[in-house]
């Protein structure tokens, strides 16, 4: 992809902060949804590559990979999952 423009990645995280939000079940819809509320504004196009890539993949897929329950493909772990998991045990504490 040629480098990203600031509008375009501001374009570009609202499109995936609204995706995130609504993902369809509750649970994604909070926890997905408030973790690109939480990180989206702070993410490079290549995080944004990786958060696509994760909101991408069916709810029940990625609530059991960020819970534990099932461990992701190799080609989706990486900062960005890793930043999920944290995020989702966190609110678990709470």
């Amino acid at each position: 992809m040629a480098e990203e423009t600031a509008s375009s990645l501001h374009v570009r995280r609202k499109r995936l902060l609204y995706q995130a939000g609504h993902r369809g079940t509750q649970e994604s819809d909070l926890v997905v949804g408030g973790f690109a509320r939480a990180h989206l504004p702070g993410f490079g196009p290549g995080e944004l590559d990786q958060f696509e890539a994760l909101i991408a993949v069916p709810d029940a897929d990625l609530m059991d990979w960020l819970t534990g329950r099932t461990m992701a493909p190799e080609a989706l772990r990486g900062r960005v999952l890793d930043l999920m998991i944290d995020f989702k045990k966190r609110l678990l504490d709470n």
